[in-house]
């Protein structure tokens, strides 16, 4: 199972993916390794130059329109909704990794693993304790990974790791339990539901993929449609720091992006490199924090496609969970997608 899961991770590393599949973060030595708040540099290339895609590559990475409702159209169309990706920064993701500029067409030809047949369900598997105070609701997971890839999507008991023969340690800098990351994969795999697409794991406990290294945020087998994620470092009280106002909101977002980026990939999507985009890799949490929690119309077009849900009901679903939720500025902005596409009806 290591050996797939490696496979995968170094099988789309040069597809740019890797990093996406496997996220470690921190030098490797662990002995050397001060504890990290945020993503610092894998151990990446030298530095690439990243040219940033004009507006006729942008729109041809869309497409043609040919066939599409005009709603579609509409949701598909660039507008000022859709930032261009910026120059990265010198620390930034598309300055250290030399990312593919997959367009719709290309992807649509590529034999990505898809939904089909009885496999078209999104099972979440909660690993260990998710308290109240200091970890998203598992609700809103669920609910906002069923409104996003348009598949039901059902939450699981808990699991138990102790009696699972997990291998954990405590990290030496954070003094926080640790869980070994291509072990729970390994049992994710050994659950996989029959009717299920894909399997995510979830904990508020940080991960680690090897004895060597410092932590990692994620890890999956995209062959086995399964993998694992933690939201630990993404709450301030990690790194014995108050959790300040509005801290709770902060994190329900990151843990959404975080899901929905990741579960992406599993679905084909590569990084985004046209527009700011969900799917857009970063190399920090403060470079996560600026990336957009919704699809670009490039990546969006891919995801319909992989899955075969029409956007506007996509886009309806996830109005609801906005509000719901209290995502203002997040339901404002599908507002004012929704009345571009009603308009064009």
């Amino acid at each position: 199972m290591a050996k797939r899961v490696l496979a995968a991770v170094l099988a789309l590393a040069a597809a740019g993916l890797g990093a996406a599949l496997w996220l470690r973060s921190g030098p490797p030595p662990l002995e050397a390794a001060a504890p990290a708040e945020s993503p610092a540099e894998e151990e990446a290339p030298a530095p690439v130059g990243f040219r940033v895609p004009d507006e006729a590559e942008r729109l041809y990475a869309i497409g043609p329109f040919d066939g599409l409702a005009p709603a579609t159209r509409a949701l598909l169309t660039p507008d000022p909704d859709y930032l261009p990706i910026d120059a990265p920064g010198p620390s930034d993701w598309l300055a250290r990794f030399d990312e593919p500029r997959e367009t719709f067409a290309e992807f649509a030809a590529a034999r990505n693993r898809r939904p089909e047949g009885a496999r078209r369900k999104i099972y979440l598997q909660p690993i260990g304790e998710f308290p109240e105070d200091g970890a998203p609701p598992l609700e809103a997971l669920r609910e906002y990974a069923q409104a996003v890839f348009q598949l039901e999507t059902l939450l699981l008991p808990p699991l138990d790791p102790g009696p699972l023969g997990v291998t954990s340690r405590t990290h030496p800098h954070t003094h926080k339990p640790q869980l070994l990351a291509p072990q729970l994969i390994e049992v994710l795999v050994a659950r996989l539901p029959a009717d299920a697409f894909c399997l995510l794991g979830l904990t508020m406990t940080d991960l680690y993929p090897e004895p060597s290294w410092n932590f990692v945020f994620g890890e999956a087998s995209p062959a086995d449609g399964v993998g694992v994620f933690s939201f630990a470092r993404y709450d301030p009280a990690f790194f014995g720091k108050p959790r300040g106002p509005g801290h709770a909101g902060v994190l329900l977002k990151r843990s959404l992006s975080v899901l929905a980026h990741e579960a992406a990939h599993l679905f084909g999507l590569g990084h985004c490199v046209y527009f700011q985009c969900l799917v857009c890799g970063s190399n920090s949490l403060d470079e996560a924090d600026r990336r957009p929690i919704h699809l670009c119309p490039v990546c969006l077009r891919k995801l319909a496609h992989a899955i075969g849900f029409e956007p506007l009901a996509q886009h309806r679903a996830l109005r609801r969970f906005y509000t719901a939720w209290g995502m203002d500025f997040e339901a404002d902005f599908m507002l004012r997608r929704l009345r571009r596409a009603e308009a064009a009806e």
